[in-house]
């Protein structure tokens, strides 16, 4: 069990969370899908990262804690029909309070219980079609293109974690409840991707802190997507991980970690998520030398030639060796400096 710094995002067993950058659309047509079919009210990423307003604070959950322009009306896509937040890439199974009803969705606000499950839906949704637009499940091989099981405020500590037991994702409560926060959604949908790809990734502290690196630069990159993608504001700075979780457990400006640190190689404590951003730097250095497409494709899919207990210097080689094979010498290079700017051993 692997705990956040601070309050860090759990791992639970092998599981691991990561997010990423972007600077553009990487989905398949660049454009923003129209309003059609169930609509819901989702945050806008976060309130801290649409408004910039470092002030903000839980207030309890209480709804006038958070301006009205935080939120932004959305499309529920890929539903089933049954009624319920279930579809073809995410699952509510379980949650506190009465189930959120398809035909409320547009009137939920952060007191509401349902609000929760409608944005764990949306953003779990939403990062699902983000590697599909990469050509995960097309292309290339599929990525966590299934129905992810999710639980929404199961877990009594201000905490989430996935866990590969059951293969679902299970968020916490308390201070800002952790699925009211976009970051947070993606970053453990981040764990539930990586287990995809390796079942029981994350075995040994360097693989779980490539983990937490990934499910942070998820996280950064999808939401920095949607809001190309829907025109949202985006006024706090992108490589602060979970902003609006944070204000309850970090001074402004607020921050869970952050994914453009300027640690290398022999900084490594041995704590999954302090190390996670000696990765998460070398991805964004990646994704900043390639581009977000061409980046995110190479990063997730070297991902498949890991193993559960991966070291930093294999999975370097391992996405250097990647590189070559889908774009050649020149990205090849790009991404070998990227983990010598780490200091990190191999990728010479």
């Amino acid at each position: 069990m692997a705990l956040r710094t601070p309050r860090g995002l759990l791992a639970i067993a092998t599981a691991t969370v990561a997010l990423v950058v972007t600077t553009g659309s990487a989905s398949a047509t660049g454009t923003a899908p129209t309003l059609a079919g169930p609509q819901a009210r989702v945050f806008m990423v976060n309130p801290v990262q649409s408004s910039g307003d470092q002030s903000l604070t839980d207030g309890k959950d209480a709804a006038a804690a958070v301006p009205a322009t935080a939120y932004a009306a959305v499309a529920l896509r890929n539903l089933d029909g049954s009624g319920g937040l279930s579809g073809r890439w995410a699952s509510i199974r379980s949650d506190t309070g009465a189930s959120a009803r398809i035909a409320d969705a547009t009137s939920y606000d952060r007191h509401d219980d349902q609000f929760e499950q409608v944005m764990a839906y949306f953003w779990v949704n939403e990062a699902q079609e983000y590697l599909q637009g990469l050509g995960f499940g097309s292309e290339l091989p599929g990525a966590n293109n299934r129905v992810q099981p999710v639980r929404i405020n199961q877990w009594g500590a201000d905490n989430s974690f996935f866990t590969d037991k059951k293969a679902e994702i299970r968020f916490g409560k308390g201070g800002v409840d952790d699925a009211e926060d976009a970051e947070v959604v993606v970053h453990e949908y981040g764990h539930a991707v990586h287990h995809a790809q390796v079942p029981g990734f994350g075995s040994s502290v360097e693989a779980g802190s490539i983990g937490e690196a990934f499910g942070d630069y998820l996280a950064v990159a999808v939401g920095e997507h949607a809001a190309a993608r829907y025109g949202w504001p985006l006024k706090a700075d992108a490589a602060c991980v979970a902003d609006w979780d944070s204000v309850t457990y970090s001074d402004a400006p607020h921050c869970l970690r952050r994914i453009d640190s300027d640690k290398t190689y022999a900084d490594r404590v041995g704590e999954v998520h302090a190390d996670g951003e000696i990765w998460s730097r070398a991805l964004l250095d990646i994704r900043t030398a390639l581009g977000p497409r061409i980046a995110d494709r190479i990063i997730v899919n070297a991902q498949f030639g890991f193993s559960p207990d991966t070291s930093f210097t294999a999975a370097a080689q391992t996405t250097v060796a990647t590189a070559q094979k889908m774009y050649g010498k020149g990205a090849a290079n790009a991404v070998r400096t990227a983990f010598q700017a780490r200091a990190i051993p191999g990728p010479a």
